[in-house]
């Protein structure tokens, strides 16, 4: 078998040993560990020719990832495979449209998609929960210190009492009228004030 065949039923190499393609060396040899133990025809429960079939498909596939040169070749040969099925269903969902519909076929191909992953979840509940601890943290702290939670903007905290009018709109009254100078010498207010002018 090529590396670049896909062992059978259709499945890659990675598929059949259950891993990712950024799976480590040493992933890749606790896989093939604890696949083996299901497949070797002393361990396993599957008739004999099923079984050492199965078991030589897993040693295929892990000679060919254990090396680091033939797996590079593999991954580019997988990758190539994935590249001509996405051109060919590309060209197949760009077929001419029906005249009349105003779509263009390159905008007719929609994206797919897909479930989050255990890993993206955790991501997405760890944030969560950093988020809540840091709002309950901070809250906390500031009641803590005394710190008001709730503060009046200051243009309400300087507004006079809300019977009173503000500044320029309020009436003027008598002890707000400037003060004009008298004609009449410093004499003539003492006599208005009911005293005698001195002699000069």
């Amino acid at each position: 078998m090529a590396a670049g065949e896909r062992p059978g039923g259709g499945q890659t190499h990675y598929q059949l040993l259950r891993l990712s393609t950024t799976a480590t060396a040493q992933e890749l040899r606790l896989a093939f560990r604890t696949l083996s133990k299901l497949y070797h025809p002393d361990t396993t429960t599957l008739p004999a020719a099923e079984a050492e079939q199965q078991f030589q498909r897993l040693q295929t596939a892990y000679t060919t990832l254990s090396d680091p040169d033939s797996r590079h070749a593999y991954d580019r040969q997988l990758r190539l495979l994935q590249l001509q099925k996405a051109a060919a269903l590309q060209q197949a969902t760009a077929a001419p449209a029906a005249p009349g519909l105003g779509v263009p076929a390159g905008q007719r191909a929609l994206s797919a998609r897909r479930a989050l992953s255990g890993g993206e979840w955790f991501a997405l509940v760890l944030l969560g929960a950093a988020l809540v601890c840091s709002l309950v943290l901070g809250i906390g702290l500031a009641w803590w210190r005394g710190v008001d939670l709730l503060v009046l903007p200051v243009s309400v905290q300087t507004a006079p009492p809300s019977g009173d009018t503000a500044g320029d709109e309020r009436p003027a009254s008598a002890s707000d009228a400037p003060l004009q100078p008298s004609v009449a010498g410093p004499g003539a207010m003492a006599a208005a004030a009911g005293s005698e002018p001195q002699p000069q």
